[in-house]
């Protein structure tokens, strides 16, 4: 085509049809025979015809993108491999679908609502992503109120009013603690991610269920807040304690490295004086000394599931009105980072 945009008109005077049969046969809609909207997608090849997503939301009254809120500070997003792996995932899902991410940060909870509103407002994207679900998350109601077509990532287990994908990680943290029970240790603490947070709590009330299955008493709950520096700050709080575990299970393996490090600094050997153990996975984990022990997750995986089905909510909204997807557990991966009680 002499080096120009080849157009719908070229598609449609290569097919032998009118532009109004050319774009229906192109965005799916009725109207053409199956033979004419053959003959139009060959004829598209054949150009190199590539969609203008201005024309598609023209005619389809739709964004062509999905809205993804992180509440978090940039620094976590700067920090956690585990956001790049899930954030990989969404793009695989949605770019064969002809989706563009719209990636916002929101570093207060209101600030985060804000980020909603205004892409609703705006129109800037057909369907959100809710991740990182709080307990009683406010974004629920709000999405309902604004009519935004939502899905939940890792929602409570009990009822939830959105479709959703889970992958539970309860399971995970009582591997976990099996593992440290298999190997003498009784006194297990765990390193909690924010307060308030589902995925947070679920690991507590594993952790905690698991040590009552083994018959040991609950051990120290420390805040933590998913962080590499609030692992470090656990590690300074567990040095003050009169009676120090002698394993420890963190919510995260981010904060585990962190739990590691600073232990190390303190002339702490890691397994010999502190077993540690983190949940996720990320290759963080493996490039450690000791390497990590911790629970194989999928973040990329939840990421395609996630947008997927909020694509396809889009597309067929009473078909997937409640929908929940269930992913596999994660599984457990043992490193150096565990050994026998001292």
């Amino acid at each position: 085509m002499n080096g120009r945009r080849v157009t719908i008109v070229d598609v449609a005077a290569r097919a032998g049809v009118a532009i109004s049969s050319a774009s229906s046969a192109l965005n799916g809609r009725s109207g053409v025979s199956q033979a004419t909207r053959e003959r139009v997608q060959e004829a598209a090849r054949e150009l190199g015809y590539v969609p203008s997503l201005r024309g598609r939301s023209l005619s389809t009254q739709r964004a062509f993108s999905i809205g993804f809120v992180l509440h978090r500070s940039l620094e976590v997003l700067e920090a956690d491999p585990f956001f790049g792996a899930f954030i990989g995932g969404i793009e695989q899902a949605i770019s064969p679908r002809g989706y563009a991410l719209v990636l916002q940060v929101g570093s207060t909870l209101e600030e985060a609502e804000g980020r909603y509103r205004e892409l609703a407002a705006n129109r800037r994207v057909d369907g959100v992503l809710l991740n990182e679900l709080r307990i009683d998350d406010s974004r629920i109601d709000l999405v309902q109120e604004i009519g935004l077509p939502a899905v939940g990532i890792v929602p409570p287990i009990d009822s939830f009013p959105l479709p959703c994908v889970r992958q539970g990680s309860a399971a995970g943290v009582r591997a976990l603690v099996r593992h440290l029970v298999e190997l003498g240790h009784r006194n297990i603490a765990h390193v909690a991610g924010p307060p308030g947070f589902v995925h947070s709590q679920e690991r507590i009330d594993a952790w905690r269920g698991a040590l009552e299955e083994a018959g040991l008493a609950t051990g120290a709950l420390i805040p933590g807040d998913f962080t590499y520096d609030g692992g470090r700050a656990a590690a300074d709080e567990i040095a003050a304690m009169a009676e120090r575990p002698s394993a420890v299970v963190c919510a995260n393996d981010l904060s585990a490295v962190g739990l590691m490090i600073r232990a190390q600094e303190l002339g702490w050997s890691v397994p010999g004086d502190l077993s540690i153990c983190g949940y996720d996975g990320i290759a963080l984990g493996t490039y450690v000394r000791p390497t990590l022990t911790t629970v194989q997750a999928s973040p990329r995986r939840v990421g395609a599931a996630a947008a997927e089905l909020l694509l396809d909510l889009i597309d067929d909204p009473e078909a997937n009105a409640l929908r929940h997807v269930d992913l596999p557990a994660g599984e457990l991966v043992v490193g150096t980072s565990t050994g026998p009680v001292a």
